[in-house]
């Protein structure tokens, strides 16, 4: 009957405008179906095709409505990081885009910058080997200090030797544990002069028979003195960036050296030290980090700056 036909039409338009228009549109198309009924009976089957018509024209409108929801959607996920490959890379070129200026203290004082490149081949990778044995727990503007006096009164082999050993210790106080490292650096010098002809080591065990040298030094040694990358430098500046980054969760520096050459290509060893160096001695400080000048300080588990956020949004909530 036409009191039925009027009255399913009535359901499904007020359902579809209140998806479409709301409350306001509602009211029009009543007002439209109490004006079209009022004609005679030859007419009502025109409203009746045209209200239809309404009702088909909105659900279209809906549907696409939804598809484009799901396609930005799809877009934002397309864009986060998917597995730790691409977390580290763009982890290490935003690091790298903030060390562009190379002005931190490991790029003008750092022991590849303390020997005397005037001097004898054999001399210098002394020199080298000196310098980092001397940089264990000690700033690097202290270490760069005490290898300026140091050269000052010809730093060789020789030399060293023929110190009394608290002259040494004068020479190198205020560095860390200085009367401990001249010792080493007295007993490496005669090991150096009796098993290796005045020169040092070419290889890492070699380097790491010396007392006082570890297998950090032994890497930087071999990359600086020789020019060979056969592992990776991690010092507490490196353990400490590579698990706030999540990079890894390990304890200790030997075990982030492992982790960190399973994890780079070889291609990336030898500038990785240098770059998380500087960025922990600018940026990524042991305390009060400054997550706020960092370029990851969206992205970092460690970051500040997300952990502030999430509490000012959780406050506006």
């Amino acid at each position: 009957t036409l009191r039925s036909i009027v009255r399913s039409i009535m359901v499904g338009t007020r359902s579809a405008a209140r998806k479409r228009e709301g409350p306001s549109s509602m009211q029009e198309i009543k007002d439209q179906l109490k004006t079209k009924y009022q004609r005679k009976t030859k007419d009502q089957t025109v409203v009746v095709k045209e209200e239809v018509n309404i009702e088909v024209e909105v659900e279209v409108k809906v549907e696409e409505k939804v598809v484009v929801k799901k396609e930005l959607e799809k877009e934002v996920k397309v864009d986060q990081p998917i597995d730790i490959e691409d977390i580290w890379k763009r982890d290490l070129e935003a690091i790298a885009e903030m060390r562009k200026n190379e002005d931190a203290a490991v790029d003008t004082m750092g022991c590849h910058m303390l020997h005397d490149k005037g001097a004898e081949p054999q001399v210098q990778r002394f020199q080298i080997l000196l310098a980092l044995m001397l940089s264990s727990q000690t700033k690097d503007e202290v270490t760069s200090a005490a290898m300026m006096r140091l050269r000052a009164v010809d730093c060789s082999i020789n030399s060293i030797l023929s110190m009394r050993r608290s002259e040494l210790e004068e020479l190198l106080k205020p560095v860390g544990f200085y009367r401990r490292k001249a010792e080493y650096i007295q007993e490496a010098a005669a090991v150096l002069k009796e098993k290796h002809a005045g020169d040092i080591p070419d290889t890492v065990e070699g380097l790491c028979a010396l007392k006082g040298v570890g297998p950090k030094m032994a890497h930087l040694v071999m990359q600086t003195a020789f020019g060979r990358t056969l592992g990776i430098a991690v010092d507490t500046h490196v353990h400490r960036i590579v698990n706030r980054l999540g990079w890894a969760k390990t304890n200790a520096p030997e075990q982030t050296q492992k982790r960190l050459e399973e994890l780079l290509p070889r291609e990336e060893w030898a500038r990785v030290n240098k770059l998380l160096v500087g960025f922990g001695q600018q940026i990524c400080q042991p305390v009060r980090p400054k997550c706020s000048y960092c370029l990851l300080n969206t992205t970092c588990p460690s970051s500040s700056v997300k952990e502030i956020k999430k509490k000012v949004k959780k406050e506006e909530e």
